[in-house]
Formats: structure tokens, C-alpha cells, sequence
């Protein structure tokens, strides 16, 4: 539902190949990334052989994560803002900074209209429940979807979260807390590419992971807030809000100042790559 036509699959696959890439680089192996057309689509990454480079970023691959908490409202520094800009810049994709409060409390005023429609469409709400893990036993067992704690929300038996999950589940306890994380935040990053296709998509997901770890690397935390390119109509309203059409819309974060949440699980690399 929120990701009909796989925009957010192809960046998750960028994500991972710039992850890829920068361990290969501390290995002594640069790649090369590309994306190719073949079936319905991938990346191909060509190893070589180097000497060792260890990119900064590298070594924030494991600390990286999406803290969805509230901030503690301090700016992050201008130099910071540039170095992660800059880090965060490539051929087809890059992340705008967005810090003037009045435009962030546009972009939150898109994020309620998305959020408000997303959550009473009865079709979200059943996806949404099936990717929650509500208990420590079912997140250990399944390793994916989204456990309760690390979102700020109490830990249950899962038979009692997905009792209660219809009850307290509401557009407007979930609006409310995603204006607080917002307001909350230093700013917003936008990740944008040049064009809305596939290969930028790779990109803009790309981009993203190398904005997340620079942020990452100076202690800065970020979470996603995606809805308004979520919902098809929302995402033309906030297309229009950038004033440029020569840019797509692909990501849209908030970062800022905050301690770390509980970490989700991962499945073990040999399970994920034969």
C-alpha cells in the first residue's frame, strides 16, 4: 500500500549497494555500481582491487539507524549541514536541507493530510499490523518488520498487541506524535533525484544511505517521513510545494539531536546473500 510501484524497493536496493560498496573499498575491493534492466530490474556491482580505502562512512554502518523519538530540538552546526550535503551529492540524486521553521511546518501540514489518509484506509492498516512485531519473542523470530520498542511504544505479547493495535491506533494519536518528532527535529532532509525512473530511483536510494551515515558519523540522528510521497495525490502536492519540476521526490527525513532507540533485528548475512 505504501509502495505500489516499488519506488522504495529500488532505493532500499541502493541503500544496499552503497553499503556494499563502501565495505568493499575497506576491503581492498572498489566497486562499481550500475544499474541494470535486465528481468524487472537490479544493481550489478564489479568488484576490482585496490588498495584499502575506509571511507568514514563505512564505519557507520553499524551504528546507523532510524531513531523514531523525539529530538531535543538543538541545531546541528552549518559546517555539519554542508560536509553531510556534500556527502550526500551524486550524479542523479542529492538531498536538499530544509531548516526554516515555517517551510518544515508546511511539509508537516503534508505529513498529517498523508498520515490522516493512510491510517483510515482499512487496506494500510491490515498491512501495517501484519509488519509489526509486538513482542521481543516475535521480532527475534521473524528478524524483519517493525518491532514495538524500537519505536518508542510499550512491548506486549503479540496476541495482545494485535488485540489492542485496532483500538489505540488512531489518525490522530499518530498525527500528534509525528508533529511533536517534527517539531522536535533540526530540520528536514529531501532527497531528490533528476528523474522518475528506476535507475534514479537506485540513486536517490543511493543518496539517502550516504546522507543517513554522514549524519551518522557526527552523531546526528534522522527517521523517515515518507507519507506525503506515499499517497499519490499528496506526493503531486508536495512535488508542486519543491517549485521544481526538474526534480523528483524521493525520500523525505527528519534529523536532529536524540539518544539511541532499541536496534531492529537483521537476519544473518548468509541467509540474505547466497
Amino acid at each position: 500500500m505504501v509502495d505500489a510501484n516499488h519506488r522504495h524497493v529500488f532505493a532500499s536496493l541502493g541503500c544496499a549497494a552503497e553499503n556494499l560498496a563502501l565495505a568493499a573499498g575497506a576491503a581492498g575491493k572498489p566497486a562499481a555500481v550500475a544499474y541494470s534492466d535486465r528481468n524487472e530490474g537490479g544493481v550489478m556491482i564489479d568488484l576490482g582491487s585496490s588498495r584499502t580505502v575506509r571511507d568514514q562512512l563505512f564505519d557507520a554502518i553499524t551504528k546507523r539507524q532510524c531513531t523514531r523519538s523525539l529530538y531535543d530540538g538543538r541545531a546541528v552546526a552549518t559546517d555539519d549541514l554542508a560536509s553531510i550535503e556534500k556527502a550526500a551529492a551524486l550524479s542523479g540524486a542529492r538531498v536538499l536541507i530544509v531548516t526554516d521553521p515555517k517551510k518544515i511546518e508546511e511539509v508537516l501540514e503534508m505529513v498529517v493530510a498523508a498520515n490522516t489518509a493512510q491510517v483510515e484506509g482499512p487496506a494500510f492498516r491490515a498491512e501495517l499490523k501484519q509488519w509489526l512485531r509486538f513482542s521481543p519473542r516475535r521480532a527475534v523470530e521473524a528478524r524483519d518488520g517493525l518491532y514495538s520498542a524500537c519505536s518508542g511504544n510499550p512491548t506486549l505479547p503479540d496476541w495482545l498487541g494485535r488485540l489492542l493495535f485496532d483500538f489505540v491506533f488512531t489518525a490522530k494519536g499518530e498525527n500528534d506524535r509525528y508533529a511533536a518528532w517534527i517539531r522536535s527535529s533540526a530540520g528536514l532532509a529531501i532527497v531528490v533525484s533528476d528523474a522518475n525512473d528506476k535507475p534514479h530511483w537506485v540513486e536517490a536510494g543511493m543518496a539517502c544511505q550516504r546522507f543517513a551515515l554522514a549524519a551518522t558519523a557526527l552523531g546526528i540522528r534522522h527517521a523517515f517521513i515518507n507519507q506525503p510521497l506515499e499517497v499519490p495525490e499528496k506526493r503531486l502536492e508536495f512535488g508542486r510545494w519543491l517549485g521544481d519540476d526538474s526534480l523528483s521526490p524521493d525520500m523525505i527525513l527528519r534529523f536532529g539531536h536524540a539518544d539511541p532507540m532499541p536496534w531492529s533485528l537483521r537476519r544473518p548475512v548468509d541467509v540474505v546473500i547466497a
